[in-house]
């Protein structure tokens, strides 16, 4: 005995449907005539496929999430990059001003203003012998 199986069998207003929407064209109505998805599920949704249907989708949304957050990263790493490069230059900027003004000139004429003069007699060496202390 051969089996009852249901089919879905066009009806006369999806014929109208599809030409009014062939009239105008439009990107949905071409693919819908190209692709005919109604053929596919004749017989019912094919339940077999869902898990792997569910892992592709599940694979795209994770790549679609490691993608944003890839950018997000890089975005931060050039941020972060470019203080760097600021802080840097500003360090560079204060070590030479520090080197500059910790010369014996710019020391002796800063302060000159406090009324302190430089030494013209050179430092000496104090000597203790070992029972002297």
């Amino acid at each position: 005995m051969s089996e009852n199986k249901f089919k879905i069998r066009p009806s006369s207003n999806s014929k109208s449907r599809e030409a009014t929407a062939g009239n105008g064209g439009g990107l949905f109505a071409v693919l819908e005539r190209r692709i005919r998805l109604e053929s596919y599920f004749e017989e019912g949704f094919p339940v077999q496929y869902l898990p792997k249907i569910l892992f592709v989708l599940t694979l795209g949304i994770l790549y679609i999430s490691n993608t944003h957050y890839a950018e997000k990263t890089v975005r931060g790493i050039n941020a972060i990059q470019a203080e760097v490069e600021d802080l840097r230059a500003d360090y560079t900027t204060l070590k030479a001003d520090l080197m500059f003004s910790s010369k014996q000139s710019e020391v002796a004429r800063k302060v000159n203003d406090y009324g302190l003069q430089e030494s013209l007699t050179p430092p000496y060496k104090i000597v203790v012998q070992k029972g002297e202390y």
